[in-house]
């Protein structure tokens, strides 16, 4: 299993930005059937090193993975969010 997290740091913090991006990624695993577990997040506790949004999903092995971050749908998201984001990080492991 492998285990996807990616936090996004929003260019002008609002509500209604961290709800669409939660909005547009959580379309993704009814479009997706490599998704095996998808969580996404709003930030609640404000401070000086905390991200807006976060992304916590497991696949089954890297291929599928990568099958997930190649699909159209999956890009058409991270478009819009690579608009809205001033920063992103992520961290890929075995779990």
């Amino acid at each position: 299993m492998i285990t996807h997290i990616v936090l996004f740091k929003l260019q002008e913090p609002s509500r209604e930005t961290a709800e669409e991006i939660h909005d547009r990624l959580m379309a993704l695993p009814a479009l997706i059937p490599e998704i095996r577990h998808f969580e996404v997040g709003i930030n609640i506790v404000e401070s000086a090193r905390a991200y807006d949004v976060a992304l916590y999903s497991r696949f089954d092995s890297l291929e599928t993975l990568r099958t997930y971050q190649d699909h159209p749908r999956h890009r058409d998201v991270a478009t819009f969010i690579q608009s809205v984001t001033s920063g992103t990080v992520a961290a890929d492991y075995e779990s």
